[in-house]
């Protein structure tokens, strides 16, 4: 790749990463047409794919790439990843929690709040921040010590997570490159928790699979996210309990 193209494609990404925040300098949107109220189940297609056995109770907890941003609700991460699921027989149960805009720092004041507002108990976490904190250049020291703190909620509660790891881009430096991209897989070995180092791996060389702004995948590159992370979901989840 020469450097005029990659040095496109790190920009691009280096937002891409970051999720859509209130402080960057791109397109906005109602999001209330694109997320549900944090913590809602995700809306269920017309033609959901019904599935027997007990359900899986998964909280997606995010930002924009979560959240459907410029897609939709209904084809966002979350919802994708539960129809995906539930062809393999899952009877998985998606909240999406996501916020646009959401920082690692936002995130740890409410994850409790979303947490006590389940209705259900909750099988499975996916942690997707940190990206927003980039972008607005927040030391990746504080980055860990928010993540530090959800990570302590959560396993504490006894909740799985699969943390869902992000990459800085190279023109971010290589000083903060090292700092930020060790924080996901410290923490995983911290809290022994599942992660996945970086779950854009599979688009982001691919500008087709975004949208118009360059930030935020299309129905296409989500769905190209989903087949790539769906076996790790999968194995991220607890046995289910045996009835005695």
């Amino acid at each position: 790749m020469n450097k005029r193209v990659w040095s496109m494609t790190a920009a691009a990404l280096a937002l891409a990463v970051a999720g859509c925040g209130a402080e960057a300098d791109t397109p906005v949107m109602d999001e209330a047409s694109t997320q549900p109220a944090a913590g809602a189940p995700t809306p269920a297609p017309a033609d959901r794919q019904e599935v027997s056995g007990p359900a899986r109770r998964i909280l997606a907890f995010g930002d924009s790439l979560f959240a459907g941003y410029g897609i939709g609700v209904e084809n966002s991460y979350p919802a994708l990843l539960e129809d995906a699921l539930r062809q393999r027989g899952i009877n998985a149960v998606i909240s999406n929690a996501a916020v646009s805009g959401e920082t690692s720092g936002a995130g740890r004041q409410r994850l409790a709040f979303v947490l006590d507002g389940q209705e259900n108990a909750t099988d499975l976490v996916l942690l997707e921040l940190g990206g927003n904190d980039m972008l607005r250049g927040l030391a990746p020291e504080e980055t860990r010590a928010n993540f530090d703190a959800m990570l302590g909620e959560l396993t504490g509660r006894g909740i799985p997570v699969l943390l869902m790891g992000m990459r800085a881009p190279p023109n971010y430096g290589p000083e903060y490159q090292r700092a930020f991209d060790a924080i996901y897989a410290e923490m995983a070995e911290k809290y022994d928790v599942a992660l996945v180092p970086f779950w854009l791996e599979s688009i982001y060389r691919n500008p087709g699979l975004f949208q118009d702004d360059r930030i935020h995948p299309t129905r296409e590159g989500i769905a190209a996210l989903v087949g790539d992370t769906v076996d790790e979901v999968e194995a991220a989840l607890p046995p289910v309990a045996s009835e005695e």
